[in-house]
């Protein structure tokens, strides 16, 4: 929702220039055109004053500061506040601190200085976005001396610091895709660079660069590890996007060539300048034929409809029927499921009862593959196993066929905490964790680890997301680079969150009610959340609606 609420903010068509400004109006007439995607690139610009004549130190720094909003010239304002020294060497893109408020200065001696702030958020060089606890500060250590009777900056941390409302207007999202390892899904990997400076060029140094630590082992890249930027770099004339990479691409037969290419193609998807994309190499165009390669997925969609049990019938709901999964529906009831997740191909139920996981097939077979004590409710993976784990032990995950063969799951995730839900990605490749740690919530996620024949193995390095206020219920995947969560408070009142992978949470609001359990859908207007009086309820503007649905249990589909 929040990416959405941002698109619309940004979509402006005309250049907004502001000069000598320390903020960015954030009213005016909105035009929306035809975007390819629901992101959309900031045309806004916004120029910073120099330095005032007679500024003492504090004057300086907070210019300095504001200037880092301004990255025309390599920034070429903020570097007035520097000497010439240390203009030459303070890197502006070595990072971001996203902070809440004005910041604090402080004086020290021998011209020293320290700026602290409360920090929301970081973004590295490589466009990677953290989000910061909420009692996070940081303090940035300056010196100053005088030119030519001006105070100016001697030394600076490298990187910048801006806002929470600039940030959201000077860096854009953008999601880097790779695929699984049987190269069926693309999967994303958000990143976050400047919105005015050659996002293309930094989409495909990206891509080059590989993915993200964390999710290293788990995604494939159809460019080979040598590839790098050619002479020719990116271009873009008349919508296309010429991609020229060096020497040791030539020899990629069709299907990688075209595999590189769909790579492009999605990560460019943000870029609303670009419509096509052609790949040369040492400025050679590579011939790739249109209909070579498999076509991959991205953010795989689900029926729209809720899947529910309601009544003793399991389905398709709608106010007044459900309509039952051929050969499932069946066997899924008579295990008087406390938890179901429904298959991409609807041939297969991963299904928690009070007696175990069970495995239930198109077929009407029901098979209990784990009988240990304690389990959260199952999910399943794109290889269509079920996994399973026991809530007081998050190592116990165990990913089991429908045969019942096991394929235990190696985490180093911590075996004292409660493992309150965990959920598989559509697209197979991560995984969703909520845990509760004696009263304080955590919430990660980790890519799966698969062998040569795609089977689990263990988990990476997880990556922790800023977690939801109140006590931890429920997780669910809301679209491919969203986790949505519900909590409660103590008060007994339920509260929905979306957490971006790689970027930013956001509240999705209160629905009425004790809510027991949610599930997503095609984004965020597709999250379902089912009441403990069995009322479902769906997002409406800025609240929940009553959806006319009354279940006993509401399903996940994959």
């Amino acid at each position: 929702m929040m990416r959405a609420v941002r698109a619309a903010l940004v979509a402006a068509a005309s250049v907004v220039v502001l000069v000598g400004c320390a903020t960015i109006p954030s009213t005016g007439g909105v035009e929306t055109g035809d975007p390819i995607s629901n992101k959309i690139e900031s045309d806004i610009e916004y120029l910073p004053s120099g330095p005032i004549a007679g500024s003492d130190q504090e004057r300086i720094l907070r210019g300095f500061i504001e200037a880092g909003t301004g990255s025309q010239g390599d920034y070429k304002v903020a570097r007035q506040y520097l000497t010439s020294t240390e203009a030459k060497k303070w890197d502006p893109r070595a990072g971001v601190v996203v902070r809440q408020g004005s910041g604090t200065f402080a004086a020290g001696t021998d011209g020293a200085a320290t700026y602290t702030v409360q920090s929301v958020a970081s973004v590295d060089a490589e466009g990677h976005y953290a989000e910061a606890q909420p009692s996070d500060t940081v303090s940035l250590q300056f010196a100053f001396q005088k030119v030519g009777g001006e105070w100016r900056i001697s030394r600076a941390p490298s990187g910048i610091v801006l806002s929470t409302a600039n940030f959201d207007l000077v860096f854009r999202p953008h999601a880097i895709y790779f695929y699984d390892p049987t190269f069926t899904y693309l999967v994303p990997d958000e990143r976050w660079f400047l919105a005015r400076t050659s996002p293309t060029t930094h989409i495909v140094e990206a891509l080059l660069g590989g993915p993200s630590p964390w999710l290293n082992g788990a995604v494939e890249s159809a460019f080979p590890a040598k590839a790098k930027l050619g002479p020719g770099a990116v271009t873009v004339s008349s919508g296309t996007a010429r991609v020229d990479l060096s020497s040791g691409v030539e020899g990629l037969d069709a299907t990688e060539r075209s595999r590189m290419r769909a790579q492009l193609v999605a990560s460019f998807s943000t870029v609303t300048t670009v419509s096509a994309v052609e790949i040369s190499a040492d400025g050679a165009n590579l011939s790739i034929p249109n209909d070579t390669g498999g076509a991959a997925l991205t953010d795989p969609q689900v029926d729209a409809r809720p899947l529910v049990l309601s009544k003793g019938a399991f389905g398709w709901a709608s106010a007044s029927s459900v309509s039952p999964v051929a050969g499932l529906s069946k066997a899924v009831v008579a295990l008087k499921p406390t938890s179901v997740e429904l298959s991409t191909d609807q041939k297969t139920a991963a299904v928690g009862t009070a007696d175990g996981t069970f495995v239930v097939t198109d077929q009407g077979v029901s098979r209990r593959v784990d009988s240990r004590s304690g389990l959260a409710a199952p999910t399943l993976d794109g290889q269509g196993l079920v996994w399973s784990a026991q809530t007081d032990d998050p190592r116990s995950m165990i990913a089991y066929d429908a045969e019942g063969v096991a394929h235990p799951v190696s985490t180093d995730l911590p075996s004292d905490q409660q493992l309150v839900g965990f959920t598989v990605s559509r697209d197979g490749t991560r995984v969703a964790i909520l845990l509760d740690n004696a009263g304080t919530t955590r919430l990660l996620v980790a890519s799966i680890q698969r062998d040569a024949k795609h089977m689990p193995t263990a988990l990476g390095n997880p990556l922790e997301l800023t977690p939801p206020a109140g006590s931890p219920v429920s997780v669910t995947w809301v679209d491919e680079l969203t986790i949505g969560t519900l909590s409660t408070s103590g008060t007994g009142s339920s509260l929905v969150s979306e957490h971006d992978v790689g970027g930013e949470s956001t509240d999705l609001g209160t629905p009425s009610g004790t809510a027991v359990n949610l599930v997503g859908g095609n984004g965020a207007d597709g999250v379902r959340v089912l009441t403990a009086s069995g009322t479902l309820l769906e997002p409406r503007g800025n609240g929940w609606e009553d959806t006319g649905i009354s279940a006993d249990l509401l399903a996940t589909q994959r």
